[in-house]
């Protein structure tokens, strides 16, 4: 009887050839599970009748997008997670789920092997993989792409129509796609030049702002703890909440990004990437919490945001460490609970106001007309005090600093001095 892989599978062009591949090179027995994050009906229709007859003896198509939101998405969102200033980790986040999926299968039927269909060049491979030795260490791993003769999209292709595996990738739209809840990602064909601008068959959620309406719309987010929870003054369930929102902002053209990133590999790779909805919420979170965070929580907040970033696009979601971080943000934003107005207008989302039963803002304190609960005269012991180190540090600097002349006027020789006279 024929030892056992689990697979995971997407359907796309990579994994739709692993399975032959994996049948004809290992001689297993295949098995693909596919997790539901959102990528929509289009892409899930048929997947279990695909796998079976591209060779798999079985796959299963598990529903994670409820997971994904509150277990993964959320916690980004209260530590306000943005890689690189731009990249707002739709791809990031969904892997480890994945992943979990598919070590729960292979439990499941006795597997012994796991594969996946990540390149050598990607960070996706190490989000896979770190995954697997965090829950699954036995697991012994396959990875097609470093070790198979395949080395191009295009070589897929042929590897493909040799053995009729129906696909949806060609050699003229070759875009090599990820499409979840939160976010899609576009890579490949043009888009590997930076000098390229997005063909405009790139995009699938957002219209082009320029052509999105005239007349601005105001929508209204409500969170709770962090986290969004209303749209509009409507209680929503987070895959309804997030799939709303990324209508409401596609149609508008909000959330399109194009930035040239550094890969956990080393090499800088471009990717394009559409979040409406992702881009919505942080913005009114955003102005949410400068209301009601204390500014050394903010503070903190900001300093510990791009560590809590590197975990999550680095594949280490599982780390002792990012669990610890969560703690951290998940107390540090139990008063971020409020409502956020933002604008949509031409690829923009801006936040125009914000209320908050916890906000930290005085009118009375901060108001530039006449205030008893604010004593002007107040500042001026609080100024002195407060530039009472630099005064103190220049002052020693500038006496050292006539030293310092003084002993260089006196060192320094006559002009002729030590010549002999003729």
């Amino acid at each position: 009887m024929a030892d056992k892989v689990v697979l995971a599978y997407s359907g796309g062009l990579d994994t739709s050839i692993i399975i032959p591949w994996l049948k004809e090179n290992y001689s297993l027995e295949v098995h693909a599970v596919c997790g539901d994050v959102g990528q929509g009906a289009e892409e899930l229709a048929g997947l279990e009748a695909k796998a079976k007859k591209t060779g798999a003896r079985s796959c299963k198509v598990v529903d994670q997008r409820r997971e994904f939101l509150v277990d993964y998405v959320w916690p980004n969102l209260r530590a306000m997670s943005v890689y690189e200033g731009r990249y707002l980790l739709g791809t990031s986040m969904a892997r480890p789920i994945l992943a979990k999926a598919q070590v729960d299968y292979a439990r499941e039927i006795g597997a012994k092997y796991v594969a996946h269909g990540c390149t050598g060049k990607g960070n996706d491979q190490v989000r896979f993989e770190l995954t697997y030795s965090a829950l699954a260490p036995d697991l012994e791993i396959i990875a097609p792409w470093r070790e198979w003769s395949i080395r191009s999209r295009e070589d897929a292709i042929d590897y493909a129509e040799a053995r009729k595996i129906p696909i949806t990738a060609s050699r003229t739209k070759i875009y090599s796609r990820d499409r979840n809840l939160w976010h899609i990602s576009h890579e490949g064909g043009a888009l590997e030049s930076p000098a390229n601008p997005p063909p405009d068959d790139v995009w699938m959620l957002t219209t082009n702002p320029e052509k999105a309406p005239d007349k601005a719309q105001v929508v209204t987010v409500g969170y709770e703890h962090g986290v969004p929870v209303s749209v509009d003054g409507k209680q929503m369930a987070p895959e309804a909440l997030v799939a709303h929102l990324n209508t409401l902002g596609g149609r508008h053209g909000v959330g399109r990004i194009d930035i040239t990133e550094n890969r956990l590999v080393g090499m800088k790779s471009r990717g394009v990437y559409e979040t409406p909805g992702g881009t919505i919420v942080l913005e009114g979170l955003r102005t949410l919490r400068s209301l009601t965070l204390d500014r050394d929580t903010m503070r903190q907040c900001e300093k510990l945001m791009p560590e809590y970033c590197d975990l999550v696009y680095t594949g280490r979601w599982f780390a002792p460490l990012r669990e610890a971080l969560d703690a951290f943000f998940y107390k540090a934003t139990e008063t971020v609970t409020g409502s956020v107005q933002v604008k949509l207008y031409k690829g923009t989302a801006t936040a125009i106001s914000a209320t908050s039963p916890f906000s930290l803002y005085s009118e009375t304190l901060a108001t530039f007309g006449e205030s008893a609960a604010f004593d002007h005269a107040d500042s001026k012991g609080f100024v002195k005090l407060y530039g009472l180190p630099g005064m103190v540090a220049n002052s020693v600097r500038r006496a050292n600093a006539s030293k310092k002349t003084v002993k260089v006027k006196a060192a320094r020789p006559k002009v002729g001095a030590g010549k002999s006279r003729a």
